[in-house]
């Protein structure tokens, strides 16, 4: 039951709607209404601004980041083995999963690329910031976030084989559900991309909400 419990505290931390909370709070508004209709940090930049959108963005990766830490709070297992990362990657799903369908925001949540974040660099911090690498060099050359996204999850796991040389099966067999998961979550970023309809990312703030076209 304990551990159901921190479980379920993974998936409460995860369902914290940052963007939604603030776009409310300080603006009046839900940034699911406007943009692309996504609560996510490349939304919340692209409707409220820079500032708030950063601010989404770090909270966000500290709800992936703090659920699987979680584990370090308990002895339910010696860190470091396979059973120790085993649950770690529970944590990390919940967490996961609370940000996409949190219960605080009527179960409409974001993509969650950035609890993702916070989640593979709790598990791998080093591997996490070559691949943060790679999002960043591909949002340069393309300004597509959603494509980087994109990139940058599948790249996580042959970065893990190929430069780590990870054997862990679980934390291997997580890494590329995660990149199948990149591809669940931005469908519609894929059918825009495919029509050309994808807007690409800017640091221009948007002067007011009704001017943004809920189509980008």
């Amino acid at each position: 039951m304990l551990k159901i419990a921190v479980i379920f505290a993974a998936y409460l931390l995860g369902s914290i709607p940052t963007s939604v909370w603030v776009g409310k709070i300080f603006y009046g508004i839900d940034v699911r209404e406007h943009g692309s209709g996504n609560a996510g940090a490349t939304n919340t930049i692209r409707v409220l601004g820079l500032i708030p959108g950063i601010s989404v963005f770090i909270v966000d990766v500290l709800k992936g980041y703090l659920a699987v830490r979680l584990l370090y709070l308990t002895d339910f297992y010696i860190p470091k083995t396979g059973m120790f990362i085993n649950f770690q990657l529970f944590l990390g799903i919940a967490a996961l999963l609370g940000h996409i369908f949190p219960i605080f925001a009527q179960f409409r949540g974001g993509k969650g690329v950035a609890v993702l974040s916070g989640v593979v660099f709790a598990l791998h911090p080093y591997a996490t910031l070559i691949v943060f690498g790679i999002w960043i060099v591909s949002v340069l050359i393309t300004r597509y976030v959603s494509l980087s996204s994109m990139i940058a999850g599948f790249s996580f796991p042959l970065v893990l084989i190929f430069v780590y040389r990870t054997t862990n099966p679980s934390l291997i067999t997580f890494a590329f559900i995660l990149a199948i998961l990149m591809l669940f979550t931005h469908q519609k970023n894929i059918e825009r991309l495919v029509k050309g309809e994808e807007s690409k990312f800017s640091l221009k703030k948007k002067g007011k909400t009704n001017q943004v076209n809920p189509k980008q």
